[in-house]
Order: structure tokens, then C-alpha cells, then sequence
């Protein structure tokens, strides 16, 4: 058998976002946190990668904070869980507000259902 019968193609996910600050009502968990849509899974990740909380997307609610001016602002419940994220990136407001509109639209399409 030769190598490439062990190797299972490697797809790229669908949403990544790094840089994310993830807030648990009343603390902040990370301020680099990273933001994975991948397989039909929504996972929230330390700036170590480690699972902060992670759910069938198809049980994730998420939408954008009425309470807020933030653009760049994203809130999900994940596993009964709400979590505020801030979804900056290094190019600041604009490029927030662009990754969380696409945050919300992967979700959308993923079966996620919009909160």
C-alpha cells in the first residue's frame, strides 16, 4: 500500500476566524479566541485551541445584538450557553463587521437557526 492510501483529503472550513474576543456574560473567556465552522460543527476555541464549547450547528442560535452599535458583534447560544463575540480582526471595524455578516450567513446555510 503506498502513503496516499492513508490520506484522507483535508477540506478547509467554512467560516475560521482568529483574533475573536468570546465573552461569557459577565467575564471574557479569551480576547484571541478563534471562531471554527467546520463539518456541520460550530466550535469557540482559546488563543491555545483549546474547546471552549462546540454543537451541531443545527443547535447553535446566533445573531447580532440589538443592545449594541457593534457591527463586528455576533451573539451565540451554543449548548443553553449565551457568548458574546467580537469578531474585530486586525484591519478593525470594517473587516468585523464583513467577518460577522459572514459568520451569520455560514450558519444560515448550515441549518443554524438565527436568533
Amino acid at each position: 500500500m503506498s502513503e496516499a492510501d492513508f490520506t484522507a483529503p483535508v477540506r478547509d472550513p467554512e467560516f475560521s476566524a482568529t483574533g475573536v474576543r468570546i465573552e461569557r456574560w459577565p467575564r471574557s473567556l479569551t480576547t484571541a479566541g478563534q471562531v471554527l465552522v467546520e463539518g456541520g460543527t460550530l466550535a469557540l476555541l482559546t488563543s491555545y485551541g483549546r474547546v471552549i464549547d462546540s454543537a451541531p450547528v443545527r443547535a447553535v442560535r446566533v445573531g447580532r445584538p440589538w443592545f449594541t452599535g457593534g457591527a463586528d458583534r455576533a451573539v451565540a447560544t451554543v449548548n443553553g450557553i449565551r457568548y458574546r463575540l467580537t469578531l474585530s480582526g486586525s484591519g478593525g471595524g470594517r473587516e468585523g463587521r464583513a467577518l460577522t455578516g459572514r459568520l451569520l450567513e455560514v450558519l444560515r446555510k448550515a441549518g443554524g437557526g438565527s436568533g
